[in-house]
């Protein structure tokens, strides 16, 4: 109960802060994943804001909420076909700091609830990490940071490192870890994107389910390669399309210790998605 009470709590916060801030962005998403044996289906929601406080700092928060469901082969996956639907809650609260005009420092905290059907205390998780961004010339920035982060499933943590080079008006190039991409934009309506990324979560496995093997988390990653492309059908309003696919992707179950005590063997496999967002 008390748990639900804090859900609901932060849900409530988040909404009239958003309600009163200028810059707002939504979007609901859509994505299908598919593997030799197992087919991997996830809806996200998500809302988020930024206000500048003064000339010098501002803040941003996100709330997501992610359901994924999992279809097994029947008959392939006899004693785990149960699990099939995980579920995250998660909320981003962000810090930048202009420190200079050309440098800005980022912190962000990440609490997390990631769970099966049941949500309690021990589901809570808190990720974050630091940025430091810095102006080498009027095109070029470096990213440095740290995070503890799900990038290969369970939270660790990684250094963060990337370069930013905007080549034209029209066209941008990210290059770095975990995430990397090109954009191109051939006016104001349409944008095109490749990205390369590292990605992943975890999800704690419900007390009350019986698997003889130890296992307390399901853990996914993968490395993604997707091409995106985004279209403004109206003011505040995008479509958005991706297609892609998922090079080493482990879906495993592991114990208290980090251990993958089963091994689910999915291999590679294709994505495709779909999502609206508006923006303010």
């Amino acid at each position: 109960m008390k748990i639900r009470f804090l859900v609901c709590s932060i849900f409530t916060i988040s909404f009239f802060s958003i309600k009163a801030q200028e810059k707002l962005y939504a979007s609901v998403n859509v994505k299908t994943e598919s593997t030799e044996k197992i087919n991997f289906n996830e809806t996200n929601i998500n809302v988020s804001f930024n206000k500048k406080i003064n000339s010098k700092i501002t803040i941003s928060n996100q709330l997501e909420y992610a359901n994924l469901k999992v279809n097994y082969d029947s008959g392939s996956f006899k004693n785990f076909e149960n699990l099939d639907q995980w579920n995250e809650i998660q909320n981003t609260l962000g810090f930048l700091y202009d420190v200079s005009n050309k440098t800005k420092i980022k912190f962000y905290v990440t609490p997390t609830a990631n769970f099966e059907r049941t949500l309690d205390m021990s589901d809570l998780t808190v990720l974050g990490g630091f940025e430091i961004n810095q102006q080498l010339i009027p095109s070029t920035t470096i990213i440095i940071g740290a995070a503890r982060t799900t990038a290969f499933g369970y939270p660790k943590y990684r250094p963060v490192l990337s370069l930013n080079y905007k080549i034209n008006n029209s066209s941008n190039m990210l290059i770095g870890y975990p995430d990397s991409k090109i954009s191109y934009s051939n006016n104001i309506r349409n944008q095109f994107v490749l990205s390369n990324s590292f990605n992943g979560n975890f999800y704690h496995l419900d007390s009350t389910n019986e698997l003889n093997n130890n296992a307390s988390k399901a853990v996914l990653s993968q490395m993604t390669t997707a091409v995106e492309y985004e279209r403004n059908v109206d003011k505040n309003w995008f479509l958005n399309f991706k297609a892609g696919y998922d090079f080493d992707k482990k879906y495993n179950l592991i114990d208290t210790n980090n251990h993958t005590v089963y091994d689910f063997n999915t291999g590679k496999g294709y994505i495709l998605g779909i999502g609206i967002k508006y923006k303010q």
